[in-house]
């Protein structure tokens, strides 16, 4: 039992030290966890052969992610992107497959054995990537969208290579690759093929029919119970048993994970389930990595380092080629066009899965395994290497790029007030001047939200508002407002500061981050700066003095005295905030003044509890539990 301890210890020790480490320095989250594996494992010994049974629980957190992904989405989403889930997917995967076979066909390896490296190659790292583009809130632009589209591709696209590489299989390796220890559970080994899949089908159409029929019931009989720690252990029943299910009928566990998730995206259940599936996930992905840095064999790397280097780097070459062919051919355009091809030019965790299946159903030889799993692990090391490239290289230069202009619509028509970002802040403001029937212009550089608004008719264009070329295309110099939406908080600052220097006589709202955020707003010369989240805050704290027996009006009220008390102290410390160099943080002073406010702000408190109840309003109590 100490053994296990120990390792226990080894393994969260070194997570604890190298991402902290890598994250400061920019390296991302994934790279610390396979630096930390190559530590503990090839360079100081401190773990041996658990690594690989630890990396078999360890691909769990995949399956885990690709059920909240699933949780993401649901059927309408799918159908909405289906053009580039089977064109832009089925044709990397394809192509890619093709040249990865051709490779190694041409290098000496058989056709059979050629063909099952070529796709093992076409896959990705499904847990890198998105994770990856998550930290660095890359998801949501094209490049995020399209590669998720290809990894979902590749994720159901294991099922067919699944079915193929057993028969791939060379009669001199027969019995050479060893018994899977787990085949005893395989309920499909020995069946006939129109068995084999009427079994598959069956399993697919058990977990969709189980997850619309069975899950929510299932669900408000555990919430029944009132025990947090019951709905957290059937969320993970369902998600292993969903992995069992796919396993025994020789699928996927993650796709059977996915489509489960897809089935529960609109329950009412679903924010639960991602709080309680989160932790764990998070945990066994970073496990993962460790493990696939632990791997490492450094004695075929040092035997054989050369040809790994040299294949690493073609897989890598060759993918990124073929990626980005497919992106002009999809018209990704900009920097989501180079984003597209470096995050997906990797191997993938399932390259692991599908060279152990491979080695056991006689297709490749385990000594030639060994060196293509080092490639796989290679490709994987370096791929936070090529993020970091895309940040440092590549998102400098479209930023300042005029060639992106080129991407952005002709605007056709001018309006008194133009709205730049139209997203969940944005959006509230375009419909009330809408509502009033006030002409406006809305631009964004997010073509879905531009969709959303000229749906009901609001003068929508693509493109960066921050460019100034833009902003006169939309009429900037006879414009009467500008409202500042956008999410970038430093392209805000730069948007408000050059209009109020050029374009005085245009008045200026924005939206602010924190209260820091606005302070450079206010200095960059915005008019009137609202915080994001300033109002809902005041809003929900005027209900908690209501939930906690105030009477409604005496909690708006108070909440219309803190209001006050924020404004009689908001210029001072604005001037204090600006005396810091760089305006940037808060300093002494700063905080001097903050406590301050604080201290008037209990006194309003108490002056407005020590005023006298007015006859006319009535004493209240909170309805009880059951009447809310």
């Amino acid at each position: 039992m100490t053994a296990y301890f120990i390792q226990a210890f080894i393994y969260l020790l070194a997570a604890v030290i190298a991402v902290p480490l890598a994250k400061r320095f920019g390296l991302g989250s994934v790279l610390g966890y396979l630096v930390a594996g190559v530590a503990i494992g090839p360079v100081f010994g401190l773990v041996g052969q658990e690594t690989n049974t630890i990396q078999h629980f360890a691909e769990f957190g995949v399956v885990m992610m690709l059920f909240l992904v699933g949780m993401e989405l649901d059927p309408k989403s799918l159908w909405a992107m289906r053009v580039r889930l089977v064109g832009l997917g089925g044709l990397q995967v394809v192509v890619t497959a093709v040249a990865g076979s051709l490779i190694a066909f041409w290098l000496g390896l058989v056709w059979q054995t050629a063909l099952a490296v070529g796709l093992i190659f076409a896959l990705s790292s499904t847990a890198i990537v998105l994770q990856t583009l998550n930290e660095k809130g890359l998801a949501k632009t094209e490049g995020g969208r399209s590669a998720f589209s290809v990894l979902l591709f590749q994720d159901i696209a294991v099922i067919p290579m699944l079915a193929l590489i057993p028969l791939l299989a060379l009669p001199e390796l027969m019995g050479a690759g060893g018994v899977d220890g787990h085949s005893s559970f395989n309920l499909v080994a020995h069946l006939p093929g129109w068995v084999h899949a009427l079994v598959v089908i069956g399993a697919v159409a058990a977990v969709i029919a189980g997850g619309y029929y069975l899950g929510p019931p299932l669900f408000r009989y555990v919430v029944g119970a009132g025990l947090r720690e019951i709905f957290t252990a059937t969320a993970l029943m369902i998600v292993i048993g969903i992995a069992a299910l796919m396993s025994l009928v020789n699928l996927s566990p993650a796709l059977g994970a996915f489509l489960a998730g897809v089935v529960l995206a609109n329950s009412e259940f679903k924010h639960e389930l991602e709080a309680n599936i989160e932790p764990f996930k998070g945990l066994l992905l970073g496990l993962f990595f460790i493990t696939v840095g632990a791997g490492i064999n450094f004695e075929v790397l040092a035997a054989e380092w050369v040809t790994v280097v040299a294949l690493g780097i073609t897989v890598i070459a060759v993918k990124a080629i073929v990626l980005l062919g497919l992106a002009w051919l999809f018209k990704i355009r900009g920097s989501n066009f180079w984003l597209f091809a470096l995050s997906l030019a990797q191997a993938g965790e399932f390259g692991f899965v599908l060279l152990t299946y491979s080695v056991q159903s006689s297709v490749i030889p385990s000594d030639t395994a060994q060196i293509l799993s080092l490639v796989v692990a290679l490709s994987m090391f370096l791929t936070p290497l090529l993020f970091i490239a895309y940040d440092r290289l590549v998102l400098p230069r479209y930023r300042n790029d005029k060639e992106n202009v080129r991407d952005a619509d002709d605007i056709e028509e001018q309006a008194p007030v133009i709205v730049a970002g139209v997203g969940r802040f944005g959006q509230i403001v375009c419909r009330l001047l809408r509502a009033n029937n006030i002409p406006m212009v809305v631009l964004d550089l997010e073509i879905e939200q531009i969709e959303n608004s000229r749906r009901i008719n609001i003068k929508s264009y693509f493109g960066d508002a921050s460019r100034s070329d833009f902003l006169e295309q939309a009429g900037i110099e006879n414009a009467r407002l500008l409202v500042v939406a956008i999410d970038d908080r430093e392209r805000a600052v730069q948007m408000i500061r050059h209009v109020k220097q050029y374009y005085p006589n245009v008045w200026i709202l924005a939206r602010a981050f924190d209260r820091g955020h606005g302070y450079q707003l206010r200095e960059a010369g915005a008019d009137d700066v609202v915080s994001e989240t300033y109002h809902s805050a005041l809003e929900l704290g005027g209900h908690a003095l209501t939930a906690m027996g105030v009477h409604p009006m005496r909690a708006k009220q108070m909440t219309w005295s803190f209001v006050q008390n924020e404004e009689a102290h908001e210029d001072e410390l604005f001037e204090a905030w600006k005396e810091i160099e760089g305006g940037i943080s808060f300093g002494p002073r700063y905080g001097e003044l903050f406590m301050k406010l604080e201290e008037s702000l209990n006194i309003a408190m108490n002056q407005e509890w020590q005023e006298p109840r007015r006859e006319d309003v009535p004493i209240w109590t909170p309805p009880e539990e059951g009447q809310r």
